[in-house]
């Protein structure tokens, strides 16, 4: 087991260093960065004090490892818009962000699996084919649009808030929004895992020995079925997270998403490179937990 982590982990390290250096690079490519900072009427000279100011005058790969030196260490630098420190801004906005991740992946939970192994229990009949129906749909429904709707549906009858974060009410509309892109590949992959699971050779054992159908299906084909739901989960609130900016613009969650929105309209480097950092960082984190999560569930995969 301790070697099995010890190798997620070196390929978590690596794939950070790496965003960290591609969210360096594109920040570059994008222009001149002094010129973006000083705005489109500056003079040469205004341009000149910027990049000195800045350390913009220093050689890039200068420029790289001292980001990195410092980002290694909490220091993300100082924000060219809310002259601030990033670090705050970040610890401002992320509980938002986390929080409405987090709902989303619960509610996405809730729903999928369920639906998962009711399909796989009424495997081929009407039941099933309608699960699948609504996995479809759910896979194809913009959430803009959906936001919209909910908006419409229950925000503007009162029945819950449609902007802010005051309460945990102001999270279930735009938390359902976020489900709903994670719904249809878990309730697919429980559905396909519990199909597998229950024809397998320890449930007719169980069956033999007279174990009830709920026991069966929960303790013994659920466990085997969920290891790649874990992955799955993991994958979905990384891609939450870093996909909440549609959700936190349409419904005026100032989380990390809308950070990000208003960074690059201001052309705050410094802020999206943060952003895309620590959102990477998350997610690789996630991914590396689930992995070490599946080794528990599954002990075949540690000498994987």
């Amino acid at each position: 087991m301790l070697r099995f982590f010890v190798r997620r982990l070196i390929v978590a390290l690596l794939v950070t260093a790496t965003v960290m250096t591609l969210a360096f690079v594109l920040t570059r490519l994008s222009g001149d960065l002094a010129i973006s900072i000083a705005g489109p009427n500056a003079t040469q000279a205004d341009v000149d004090a910027v990049r000195k100011a800045y350390g913009l005058d220093r050689p890039v790969i200068r420029q790289y490892f001292d980001w990195v030196g410092r980002a290694l260490t909490g220091d993300l630098g100082d924000s060219y818009f809310f002259k601030t420190r990033v670090a705050n801004l970040l610890a401002e906005r992320m509980p938002v962000t986390l929080t409405l991740g987090i709902v989303g992946l619960l509610i996405a939970l809730a729903v999928s699996l369920p639906l998962g192994i009711l399909a796989a229990v009424r495997e081929n009949t009407v039941l099933d084919r309608l699960v699948q129906m609504v996995a479809v749909i759910g896979q194809a429904m913009p959430s803009f649009w959906l936001g919209l709707i909910l908006m419409i549906t229950l925000g503007l009858r009162g029945w819950l808030p449609i902007s802010g974060t005051g309460s945990w009410q102001h999270y279930v509309m735009p938390g359902i929004v976020l489900a709903f892109s994670a719904i249809p590949a878990l309730t697919r992959l429980t559905r396909a895992g519990m199909i597998q699971a229950m024809s397998s050779d320890y449930i007719r054992t169980a069956r033999a020995k007279g174990l009830s159908r709920a026991s069966i299906l929960l303790k013994h084909a659920l466990r085997n079925a969920a290891i790649p739901v874990v992955a799955i989960a993991a994958v979905a609130l990384g891609f939450m997270l870093g996909g909440s900016i549609v959700i936190e613009q349409v419904f005026a969650l100032h989380g990390v998403g809308f950070l990000a929105w208003e960074s690059i309209g201001k052309n705050d480097f410094p802020v999206v490179q943060a952003v895309v950092m620590v959102l990477a960082v998350i997610y690789v984190a996630l991914t590396t937990i689930a992995d070490l999560l599946n080794a528990v569930l599954d002990p075949r995969l540690r000498s994987a």
